[in-house]
C-alpha cells in the first residue's frame, strides 16, 4: 500500500519556529518529526511514499532524500502554489491506482496501521477517517438556551469530542472529487461526497496520538520515549 504524507503547510500555529523549519521537520528530542513518522509507516509494512511539499520543501527533500535510509522509496511533489489539505493528491492522481493512506506530515500516533485498513476494507467504502476522543476545556460559562429563558448553565464545562487525527485510508474512487491545480481541503471532499450520498465511516482509536501542530502537544511529545513507543507498535502489527 503506498501512503502520502502532507507537508505543504506553513505551520502557523508554531511560529516563529517554523519561520526557518517546514513542520514536518520540528524536532521532538533528536529527531525530526517526518523521522519518525516515516518509521513508523515502515514499521507497519509501507514501504512506497509521496511527500507533497510546499513551504520550504527543499529542506524536507534535503532531509529525507530518497528514503533509502529507512528501507522506503519516497518520491515527492512541489506545489507552486497552496493547494490545500487533499488538493496535492491531483498531482499524482495517476500514481494511486489502489487503496492508500493519507496522513498529515505532523502527527505522532501508536495506531496500528494493520487493523486500520482492514477495517476499511471490511465495508468497502471510499473514505476511513482515524479517529480520537479530544476532551477540550472551555474557558467559558456555557449556556443552553430556550426562547431567552437559561435552561442548564456549566461553569467552565469539558466537552468531549470524537476529532480527526489527520490519518485517512482511501480508495481512487475519491480522485474525481478532487480538481487540479485550486486549493481543496478534507471539508470540501467530505461535503462533496456526503451530499452524493457516499458513506464515509471512521475508526476510532483509543491510543496514543498527537497532533505536533498544537504547541501542547508538542510539547508533550518531548516527554514520551518514541523508542518504546516504536516497541508496542510493532507488536500491535504482528498481533493484527
Amino acid at each position: 500500500m503506498k501512503a502520502v504524507i502532507q507537508c505543504g503547510g506553513m505551520g502557523t500555529r508554531l511560529r516563529p519556529f517554523t519561520s526557518v523549519l517546514p513542520k514536518p521537520l520540528m524536532p521532538i528530542g533528536a529527531r525530526p518529526v517526518l523521522e519518525l513518522l516515516l518509521k513508523w509507516l515502515r514499521r507497519n509494512g509501507i514501504e512506497d511514499v509521496y511527500i507533497t511539499t510546499g513551504y520550504l520543501g527543499h529542506l524536507i527533500r534535503s532531509v529525507c532524500g530518497d528514503g533509502s535510509q529507512w528501507n522506503l522509496k519516497i518520491r515527492y511533489t512541489q506545489e507552486i502554489e497552496p493547494l490545500g489539505t487533499i488538493g496535492p493528491l491531483s498531482l499524482i492522481r495517476d500514481e494511486l491506482t489502489e487503496p492508500f493512506l493519507v496522513l498529515n506530515g505532523d502527527v505522532l500516533t501508536d495506531l496500528s496501521l494493520s487493523r486500520f485498513v482492514a477495517a476499511h476494507r471490511k465495508h468497502k467504502d471510499p473514505v476511513t477517517i482515524a479517529t480520537a476522543c479530544r476532551l477540550i476545556k472551555m474557558d467559558f460559562g456555557v449556556i443552553d438556551e430556550t426562547d431567552n429563558i437559561v435552561q442548564v448553565f456549566r461553569e467552565k464545562p469539558t466537552l468531549s469530542n470524537l476529532v480527526s487525527m489527520g490519518i485517512y485510508c482511501m480508495d481512487p474512487s475519491v480522485l474525481p472529487f478532487i480538481p487540479s491545480g485550486v486549493p481543496f481541503g478534507f471539508d470540501d471532499l467530505m461535503l462533496q461526497m456526503m451530499q452524493g450520498g457516499t458513506v464515509v465511516h471512521v475508526y476510532k482509536h483509543e491510543g496514543l496520538w498527537l497532533d505536533i501542530g498544537r504547541v501542547d502537544d508538542f510539547q508533550n511529545a518531548q516527554s514520551i520515549s518514541w523508542e518504546e513507543q516504536s516497541s508496542s507498535v510493532e507488536v500491535a502489527a504482528v498481533a493484527a
